[in-house]
């Protein structure tokens, strides 16, 4: 099974990504817990809701590996989780990053947010392209740190799109980036 994440700010096409990754290779695709969290609840999430929010996107993380697909595409994962914690609260429970320490993934895919417009849907709330960066450079710097595979992500939606499929194809084809990639 090979596990790829598509990670990085809001509006940069992870959820329309993943969705084009499965219609051309298949497998599983575990959406992004918060969405789901606010669409129930119907409010703004709060502190107290990051162990719930997190915990949620492990359990839906989970049941895609119980599926053992040839490949599970994430929507997102903790790292997402953790930076929005920091961005809004200033915090993070510390569980959460241990936990995603723990994880094996064969391939993030970090989107940068130029190169696309920033659209609102009533959830997203980083409308300035410097809260955007500032939010991918955070995540850059953690899975350089952290060593993970990463493949930076940049261009219109078609070259994004011919990117992406590309990339999937070498991580299938055993030709993943093995080290993460330098600005």
């Amino acid at each position: 099974m090979k596990v790829l994440v598509l990670c990085g700010p809001e509006s940069s096409g992870k959820s329309w990504l993943s969705g084009e990754i499965q219609a051309h290779f298949g497998g599983v695709l575990v959406g992004e817990y918060v969405r789901h969290f606010m669409e129930c609840e119907q409010r703004d999430t709060c502190y107290a809701d990051i162990p719930t929010i997190a915990r949620g996107q492990l359990d839906w993380e989970e049941q895609g590996r119980t599926q053992a697909p040839e490949l599970l595409i994430l929507d997102t994962h903790l790292l997402s989780n953790i930076l929005w914690s920091r961005a809004l609260f200033d915090d993070c429970p510390a569980w959460i990053e241990e936990a995603l320490k723990t994880r094996h993934y064969d391939l993030h895919l970090l989107l940068r947010p130029e190169g696309v417009e920033w659209v609102g849907d009533g959830q997203r709330c980083q409308p300035r392209l410097e809260e955007r960066q500032a939010f991918f450079d955070d995540s850059l710097a953690w899975l350089q740190h952290h060593r993970q595979n990463v493949q930076i992500i940049d261009g219109d939606w078609q070259q994004r799109s011919i990117t992406v499929l590309d990339a999937v194809q070498r991580l299938l084809d055993g030709k993943a980036p093995v080290f993460p990639t330098e600005c």
